[in-house]
């Protein structure tokens, strides 16, 4: 006989009060994403404006420091065809 056929009803009650039940778990799992909805965000001004102002002076810098190379290298591009 196959251990499937065979019934034991110890076995079931056992495994029924294991205290695993799917249905519970899904609704659980849904109701933690319920509660994170509700919260607010907030946003600092001061945080985004400070940040703008370091992306401004971070853009200015990396225009400087291209300005520079590109004119090295057409002094030396000059240099060293004349």
């Amino acid at each position: 006989m196959k251990f499937a056929n065979k019934s034991f009803s110890w076995f079931n009650r056992l495994m029924k009060n294991s205290g695993f039940d799917v249905t519970d778990k899904l609704v659980e799992k849904y109701l933690v994403k319920d509660h994170q909805k509700n919260k607010t965000k907030s946003t600092n001004i001061n945080v985004l404006l400070n940040r703008v102002r370091a992306e401004k002076k971070n853009e200015s810098m990396k225009k400087i420091y291209f300005s520079a190379v590109a004119s090295t290298g057409l002094v030396l591009f000059g240099l060293l065809i004349f």
